[in-house]
């Protein structure tokens, strides 16, 4: 058994897609229409485009709305994505205009920051252990 795909909910799909992949650098995956107004819009890393797949899901449903608001009010991310360097990762997102809620920080032997995606959702990014 393995992850194939996990999803994030978002305010605005064609918003999420520009930030998910012009800032963070996913690649658009699938990008198939879903009724009137949705897509069934996933990313992968470029690392690995074969890979999980996040879906940018619109957070249409009113338990979305609460839940997210809720880890929001609570500074609790909802993802977490792995970097190489969290500090590097950490100033290139800066100078790209992306608003950290939590700077880098060590904790142990795994380093995290957390950042907004501008879509409704808080996002961790972390070192992986040696």
């Amino acid at each position: 058994m393995k992850i194939h795909l996990t999803s994030v909910f978002v305010d605005d799909q064609a918003k999420a897609l520009s930030f998910y992949t012009e800032i963070l650098g996913f690649v658009k995956k699938y990008d198939v229409p879903v009724g009137e107004q949705d897509r069934w819009l996933t990313v992968v890393s470029p690392e690995e485009p074969g890979g999980t797949e996040l879906l940018l899901e619109p957070a249409r449903h009113p338990a979305a709305k609460t839940y997210r608001d809720t880890l929001v009010q609570d500074g609790i991310p909802l993802a977490q994505f792995a970097v190489d360097d969290v500090r590097a990762e950490y100033e290139r997102l800066r100078e790209l205009g992306v608003r950290f809620v939590q700077e880098p920080l060590e904790m142990g032997p795994v380093t995290t920051a957390v950042f907004d995606d501008t879509c409704g959702n808080l996002i961790q990014i972390a070192t992986q252990p040696q």
